[in-house]
Formats: C-alpha cells, sequence, structure tokens
C-alpha cells in the first residue's frame, strides 16, 4: 500500500484510549483489547508508553522494509512508544513462512533480532533467504525448527487473530500503522514523529 508518506489517513480508526469498538468497513467492530494487548503478540519500545503503535506488516513488503529502519530510530529515541507488531502475512506463500520463523524466534527470546533481520533482506523473499537472514542474526536454526513445529498450534492462532483483526479494521494492506488513534501507512522517520506528536495532542484532549 503506497501513499504520501506524511499523510494520516482522515478520521479516527480506532480511538484507542476509550472506545470499545467503532464499526468500520466490514461492519464488524474492531476489539480493541486485542488489538493492543494480545499476550503473544510481540512488543518493543517501552511497555508502559504513552503512545502505542500497532504495526501490521509483510516481510515481503517494500514499503514495510523501507519504513522499519525509521519506525526503529524514533521508538529507540523517543522512549516513551510502545511498539506491538502484527505479523499480516498477505503478499505471498513467503511471507507466512517468515511471519511462522519470526513468531517462533520469540520463544528463544529473538523475534526482534528475527524481524529485523528479514526487514533487512532486499526484495522477495525465498526459503532459502529467509534462513540465511535468520542463521545470519544469530538465531539457532534448530531450537527454531522445533519451536515451530511445537509451537505451530500456538502461531497459527496467533496469525489468525491478526488477520481478524486487519479483516475488522478493513485493511487493503502492508504496511498500516495505527499510532494513538489514528490510522496511517508508509511514513519517514518526520512522519512518524510528526503523527506521534499529533497521537500526544489527540490524546491530550479532554
Amino acid at each position: 500500500m503506497q501513499q504520501d508518506r506524511r499523510t494520516i489517513i482522515s478520521g479516527l480508526a480506532l480511538l484507542l484510549a476509550a472506545t470499545p469498538g467503532l464499526a468500520l468497513a466490514q461492519g464488524r467492530d474492531p476489539d480493541v483489547e486485542a488489538i493492543l494487548n494480545d499476550p503473544e503478540a510481540p512488543v518493543s519500545g517501552n511497555p508502559k508508553g504513552n503512545v502505542t503503535i500497532v504495526a501490521f506488516l509483510d516481510y515481503n513488503c517494500p514499503f514495510c522494509k523501507k519504513a522499519a529502519p525509521d519506525l526503529a530510530r524514533v521508538v529507540r529515541e523517543d522512549g516513551q512508544i510502545r511498539l506491538v507488531y502484527k505479523d499480516w502475512p498477505v503478499i505471498a506463500e513467503t511471507s507466512v513462512y517468515a511471519a511462522q520463523l519470526a513468531l517462533a524466534a520469540a520463544y528463544q527470546g529473538a523475534y526482534a533480532k528475527a524481524h529485523d533481520a528479514l526487514m533487512a533482506t532486499k526484495g522477495r523473499l525465498s526459503r532459502e533467504q529467509i534462513a540465511a537472514a535468520l542463521k545470519g542474526a544469530g538465531i539457532d536454526l534448530a531450537r527454531l525448527e522445533a519451536d515451530v513445529n511445537g509451537k505451530a498450534a500456538q502461531i497459527t492462532a496467533l496469525l489468525q487473530r491478526n488477520m481478524a483483526q486487519a479483516d475488522s479494521l478493513g485493511l487493503q494492506g502492508t504496511p498500516t500503522y495505527l499510532i494513538g488513534p489514528f490510522r496511517t501507512s508508509t511514513q519517514d522517520y518526520a512522519g512518524f514523529k510528526q503523527v506521534v506528536a499529533d497521537a500526544r495532542k489527540k490524546q491530550a484532549l479532554p
């Protein structure tokens, strides 16, 4: 999904702080609590941050990859952002495979390493590229394979929840970021900073 990198999609996609659910494109109410606080969804940044970013991403999405370093920089420098990852593999079969492995890496405390390595890999991923990227990130591949198989039910269930949440929000493609009460697509560093600042202002209103 390519859009102006600094344009917030008009209207509120999700009033994260207070609203139990807004009827959106599919006529289904998003489960705000599940979107924000799925206990199995990977989280980085400050777990007690005052702005939450929920990122729906695909490892084969070139715009996700382009934005990833800027998003990571903003989260790191800001210090008050909670970043929730929603692996949403919608582009190719290898998107699903990559998401499964990234989520399996979480069982060895290495989701962030897997995520960063896959986002840094250029072009459409092959299974061989995925394995090479994860090995290069220092991930234990033998344990990863064991966790992919042993935790298959949990990983599949999480991916299905992510899919259902994206559907309930009427999302059309990756990347999609829910930043406080706003929904937006591809951003650069300045764009992310601006939307975060706008989210804080909006959340501070009575």
